[in-house]
């Protein structure tokens, strides 16, 4: 059964990377002969010029190229994990540090779990370096240093240590002590810690990365003011963000819970866009929010079947136990289930059709939201061509011309 097990596991694995490494390399070449024809796509034309054109496909290109062999590499790295004898070594050395504390602790598992953990992080920086350093600097968007990007890593990993340790001691005690139904009950303290977590965020977590600071005083406040009025949309503060300390891609976000939800602006989204682009970009944001497109896929329910299944744990050198459940059911889970990624993404395109029709229909007009649109697709290199089956697959968001005629169409 362990063969079986294992075979099974690799054949989705290589089906998996097959699958990526093809539509990147489609993608690519669409891209490029996209390019040859010569023309700007008619509906970018007079709004993008031809050096902008050709450096958004340079930058998608770049991108291509790096995509080649992070995804070399990231497969060979989860391999090394799984058959590298890695998960014994840290089963048996996570074992004899549980001794200096008492069971209840759940001390191995924790242990475990962070090891696997501390170990995906530390050879994945050759990706991250590059990108960050190599990648986005050629093309002007990275702007933090070499010390501000380990600092972030250090300070990541201190803060998943405060947060992670309560959380996997709370579900390694219930997958052990609460019976056949310890999913039903793991379920729900997840639920309990995600929203403690979403509370605690933007007054403990955030502001341990970035500087906060409210709005001031303008046009862009006073109508967003007017808009969360409009929506009914409860807010705390209205806040930037020095998101420019690190790139110059913009963003905007919500964060919090009731009353204290906080509507965070990165600073480069203020600075590179109109109010009434801003203001376009939030009541989109808030389109999700109303319309409660929070997707929480718990797989806690299939996990409970395969703790007790002894040939999933021997097949890679482990023994029966919760925490080894726990990272074998994150690592083989992908390419069981990668397939479901384009019927995950059409679900995310249309609550992203929604989103925008909301911000439609609350401002009365489309032509800011898709100005907004042309704006962050220009500041941000994005791919104006992307292949369909490439777009499919990786894009959560219709391309950028698929919704601008969706908005045409509502307005």
């Amino acid at each position: 059964m362990e063969q079986i097990v294992i075979v099974s596991f690799l054949a989705f694995f290589a089906l998996e990377f097959l699958v990526e490494f093809v539509l990147n390399e489609i993608n690519m070449g669409y891209v490029r002969e996209s390019r040859a024809g010569g023309n700007i796509p008619d509906l970018f034309q007079g709004r993008v010029s031809q050096e902008e054109y050709d450096k958004s496909v340079d930058y998608t290109l770049a991108k291509g190229r790096f995509e080649r062999w992070a995804q070399v590499y990231g497969s060979l790295m989860t391999l090394f994990i799984l058959f590298g004898g890695l998960l014994p070594y840290f089963d048996r050395l996570t074992r004899g540090l549980e001794g200096l504390l008492p069971a209840v602790f759940k001390a191995q598992g924790i242990l475990f779990c962070f090891s696997v953990a501390l170990t995906f992080s530390l050879l994945s920086l050759p990706t991250g370096l590059y990108s960050t350093f190599a990648l986005e600097e050629r093309f002007g968007f990275n702007r933090t240093t070499v010390k501000l990007y380990l600092l972030d890593k250090l300070k990541g990993f201190l803060v998943s240590l405060v947060i992670g340790i309560p959380f996997l001691f709370g579900v390694l005690y219930l997958m052990e002590e609460s019976g056949p139904y310890w999913w039903l009950w793991a379920f729900l303290f997840i639920l309990a810690y995600e929203i403690l977590m979403v509370i605690l965020y933007p007054t403990l977590i955030a502001p341990l990365f970035n500087k906060f600071e409210p709005l001031k005083e303008g046009e862009l406040r006073e109508r967003i003011l007017t808009l969360v009025g409009k929506t009914g949309f409860k807010t705390s503060g209205i806040y930037t963000m020095d998101g420019s300390r690190r790139s110059t891609h913009s963003n905007a976000y919500f964060t919090g819970l009731g009353r204290a939800k906080r509507i965070v602006l990165f600073d480069t989204l203020v600075e590179q866009m109109t109010a009434g682009q801003g203001l376009a970009v939030l009541a989109h944001e808030i389109g999700h929010y109303k319309m409660k497109h929070i997707r929480k896929m718990l797989l806690l329910y299939l996990l409970s079947f395969l703790v007790g299944y002894e040939p999933l744990f021997r097949a890679f050198g482990l023994g029966p136990s919760s925490h080894a459940a726990l990272v074998l059911f994150s690592l083989l889970s992908g390419p069981f289930t990668f397939y479901l990624t384009p019927v995950m993404n059409l679900v995310s395109r249309r609550h992203e059709y929604e989103a925008d029709r909301f911000a439609v229909r609350t401002l009365e007009e489309g032509r800011a939201m898709e100005e907004a649109l042309f704006n962050l697709t220009v500041k941000n290199l994005s791919n104006l061509t992307p292949h369909p089956w490439y777009s499919a697959y990786h894009y959560s968001h219709p391309s950028v011309v698929e919704r601008i005629r969706a908005i045409r169409q509502e307005a």
